[in-house]
């Protein structure tokens, strides 16, 4: 290797390292701990009143499938709801895998990609964002529980 190369792989590496000191000083410390806290603690309490309209809907005669699908319909729609006029965003801010996680999540994940395109139409806009994040997850379930399925078809036999 000639002595002008090995010169400019010398600047290269200095360059990069100084760019990387640069970039230290700018990048905010992850605060783990206190993340876990609060994600616990909102998680918690959307489990807790999850579990408390369930127990609600029991109370005035709903079966115990019927009212965790119901509980599960609202948790759907109130995320979409906090999505589409703008607060999911700040309150998953705050309180990270806590609302992000559960199925909220997920609702979120569905309606922020389809609001954002949604100038483009119903069509080629909403209705072709609406997947671009769930549908993955969407088509991994379906998947394994079809394999899941004929698994316990086979044993059963």
């Amino acid at each position: 290797m000639s002595k002008k190369k090995k010169q400019d792989e010398q600047v290269k590496k200095e360059q990069a390292k100084a760019y990387e000191k640069y970039v230290k000083q700018f990048t905010p410390n992850p605060k783990y701990f206190s993340n876990a806290i609060k994600a616990f603690f909102i998680g918690g309490l959307v489990c807790t009143a999850a579990l408390y309209l369930q127990n609600l809907f029991m109370a005035q005669g709903m079966m115990k499938k019927d009212a965790a699908t119901a509980v599960t319909v609202i948790l759907v729609c109130s995320a979409q709801l906090l999505t589409g006029i703008g607060w999911f965003d700040s309150i998953a801010r705050f309180a990270g895998a806590g609302v992000i996680v559960p199925i909220t999540g997920f609702a979120n994940s569905m309606v922020s990609p389809a609001m954002e395109f949604k100038k483009e139409g119903l069509v080629l806009g909403s209705g072709a964002k609406l997947f671009t994040l769930a549908g993955p997850v969407l088509v991994c379930g379906i998947s394994v529980s079809v394999i899941i399925g004929i698994i316990h078809l086979i044993i059963d036999k």
